[in-house]
């Protein structure tokens, strides 16, 4: 898709429906099951989005740190104008502001409702597999073995039978990587990524602390109690960075060359995740009879919820 862009004018009403446009991706994104590559399709700005996130080179950002020099700002100029900033910047505003509200409401729900917030979860995904799964072609059998893999890895990597190399701070940049590059993608949901990884409840606690701490620091509260949190979500942002120019282009690239199977892939991904939230469940709940009605009670009302979504948009697209 091509977007072009020739001016930096905004209006401040165009500024605040691209903030608009922030919140409801990041709230897209910030619930397992939902995309905001999808909620960008609806909304009619994913050729703009996709565009300027290609945009993103070292090359222009260089272009743009070399502005200061009088000979070289008409480059600079050229170069915010290809990366469109002005787009960029308020999206990533909504999308952040969205993100830390609900990660606030996910940290409480984790501790006092376990059960409702994953069980929750857990329909979300199942429903979006299948809104997803409906426009998918089995029409070979390499259809089939694609959609067998993707399954397998999500149901390993969610039992822990599959890990990330390393750990602590490996997995952080890591799942940041992906999880950011999955927010551009239509069908697949960056939290699902995190729910995937095991990293879902922590980094939003992370978040929660890293934000109360600031506010905390800017009524005389403590600079300590900032670093902690603060270098997690910065690993995170680093790693979603790195993400965006490397693992982001190579799925959009797969995406070209081989549309149908890779599409199988990412969708057979979000099936094999549909176990994952139940984890986070076991770990504090005994799986009584109690506990299993109540899951089932919460992923029926998580599923009703998703499948309503895709009646009022007119149905979901993988891309």
């Amino acid at each position: 898709m091509e977007y072009d862009r020739t001016d930096l004018s905004l209006d401040r009403l165009e500024l605040l429906r691209i903030y608009g446009y922030g919140l409801c991706m990041g709230t897209a994104d910030a619930l397992p099951g939902v995309s905001g590559g999808t909620v960008a399709l609806l909304l009619g700005f994913y050729g703009r989005l996709i565009a300027a996130v290609t945009a993103l080179t070292p090359r222009r950002a260089v272009a743009v740190l070399g502005g200061y020099r009088s000979d070289r700002r008409p480059r600079a100029r050229e170069a915010l104008v290809e990366m469109d900033l002005q787009f960029l910047i308020p999206l990533g505003i909504g999308m952040v502001t969205a993100v830390v509200l609900i990660a606030g409401a996910v940290s409480s729900l984790a501790d006092s409702h376990p059960v409702a917030l994953f069980g929750f979860f857990t329909g979300l995904i199942a429903a979006s597999a299948i809104a997803l799964g409906r426009s998918l072609e089995f029409a070979s059998s390499r259809h089939v073995v694609t959609a067998v893999a993707g399954a397998t890895l999500a149901l390993l990597v969610s039992a822990d039978i599959v890990q990330l190399p390393g750990g602590g701070r490996t997995v952080i940049f890591v799942a940041g990587a992906i999880a950011i590059s999955a927010m551009i993608l239509p069908g697949i949901s960056g939290s699902l990524i995190l729910i995937l990884l095991g990293q879902y409840v922590f980094l939003s606690s992370e978040l929660s602390a890293f934000v109360g701490a600031l506010a905390d620091l800017a009524g005389g509260g403590s600079l300590a109690a900032v670093v902690d949190p603060g270098a997690t979500v910065a690993l995170f942002v680093a790693g979603g960075l790195v993400g965006l120019v490397t693992i982001a282009r190579v799925v959009r690239a797969a995406l070209a060359r081989q549309r149908d199977l890779t599409l199988v892939f990412l969708v057979s991904l979000i099936a094999g995740s549909v176990p994952a939230p139940l984890h986070n469940i076991g770990e504090t709940h005994a799986w009584t009879t109690e506990t299993i009605a109540l899951t089932f009670g919460w992923a029926a009302l998580g599923a009703i919820a998703l499948f309503a979504l895709e009646y009022l948009v007119g149905g979901f697209d993988p891309e």
